[in-house]
C-alpha cells in the first residue's frame, strides 16, 4: 500500500472520530450553557409517589426552560401529542381552577403541564393533549428569572409546585422547587395566596379567595394614593426658617463680595488707562 493511501486512510479515520450527531451536539451545547447545570447531572430518584409529566411544544429556550431541566434530571416525563394523561392537567383551556378537591386525582394519577408560550396560545394544539381533568391555576406571581414579578406568567416548575401545594403535597412541591436556585422565592412571593388557596374546599372557594386578595390589594393601593399631604411639623418649620435665614445671609455676603470685586476692577481699570 502506498504511503499516500495510508495517510488518506488515517485522515478519514480521524475525521470519523470527530463526527458528532446533531442530537448529541445539541445536548452537549445545552448542558454546557445551562448555568444551573455546571456540574455533571445525574438522574435523581424522585420521591414523588405519582407521575409528573408535560407536553413540550418546544416554544421555550431550552437553556432556560424549567421543564427541560426537570426532564434532564428524570423528574418529569415528556408526553407526545395525542397522548392521553389520566391525571390533572394544567392547561389554558381548563374550565375550573385546581383546588384541594383534586387531591385524590393527583394522588392516584399525577399531574401534568402544557409547556407552551403565552404568545403562541392560538397556535397550540390543545385538542391533541387529552385529559379528563383539565384545570386552571388561580392568580399567582412568577418568581422565575424571566418573568419575575409578573402575574400568572409561571414556569413549568412553578405551576407544578403550585398545584402540589394547593392539593396538599407541600413537601413534594418543595422538592421540585429545590432544584432551582430561585425556586423557593416562588413560595415567599405567594405565601399568603398559597396558604389561602390550600385552605379552600373547592374551586369556587379558590375563585373567591383570589378575588378577595385582588380586591384588597387594589383598595390598599387606592388608600395609599388618597392619603393627604400632612402639614410640616414645628421642627421641620424651624428647620426651614433656619435654611431661609442661611440663604439670605449667603445672598448678602455674595452681594457684598460682588461689590468689592466691582470696586477693585474699577480701580484697576483707572490705573491702567492713565
Amino acid at each position: 500500500m502506498s504511503s499516500k493511501k495510508k495517510n488518506r486512510d488515517k485522515i478519514l479515520e480521524r475525521r470519523k472520530r470527530q463526527v458528532v450527531g446533531k442530537e448529541e451536539r445539541y445536548r452537549q451545547e445545552r448542558d454546557k450553557s445551562d448555568p444551573e447545570d455546571d456540574q455533571t447531572y445525574l438522574e435523581v430518584e424522585s420521591p414523588i409517589p405519582f407521575p409528573v409529566a408535560m407536553w413540550d411544544l418546544e416554544h421555550c429556550d431550552p437553556k432556560k426552560c424549567s421543564g427541560r431541566k426537570l426532564s434532564r434530571h428524570g423528574l418529569i416525563k415528556t408526553l407526545k401529542l395525542n397522548a392521553r394523561f389520566p391525571g390533572l392537567v394544567l392547561t389554558p383551556v381548563g374550565t375550573k381552577c385546581v383546588s384541594p378537591t383534586d387531591r385524590e386525582i393527583v394522588k392516584d394519577n399525577g399531574c401534568a403541564v402544557v409547556d407552551c408560550s403565552w404568545a403562541k396560545l392560538d397556535n397550540t394544539p390543545f385538542s391533541r393533549m387529552k385529559s379528563p381533568n383539565p384545570r386552571l391555576l388561580p392568580f399567582l406571581v412568577a418568581a422565575n428569572p424571566i418573568n419575575y414579578g409578573k402575574p400568572c406568567q409561571l414556569s413549568c416548575v412553578e405551576a407544578i409546585a403550585a398545584t402540589l401545594i394547593i392539593t396538599g403535597f407541600p413537601e413534594e412541591a418543595d422538592f421540585y422547587l429545590g432544584k432551582f436556585s430561585w425556586g423557593h422565592a416562588f413560595i415567599e412571593l405567594n405565601s399568603e395566596l398559597l396558604t389561602a388557596y390550600a385552605a379552600c374546599k373547592n374551586s369556587e372557594d379558590i375563585i373567591a379567595a383570589q378575588d378577595k386578595f385582588l380586591a384588597d390589594a387594589r383598595q390598599e393601593r387606592l388608600d395609599r394614593l388618597a392619603m393627604p399631604d400632612f402639614p410640616p411639623s414645628e421642627e421641620s418649620e424651624s428647620d426651614d426658617e433656619e435654611k431661609e435665614d442661611t440663604v439670605e445671609k449667603n445672598d448678602e455676603i455674595n452681594e457684598i463680595n460682588k461689590l468689592k470685586i466691582d470696586d477693585a476692577e474699577g480701580e484697576t481699570s483707572e490705573i491702567t488707562t492713565n
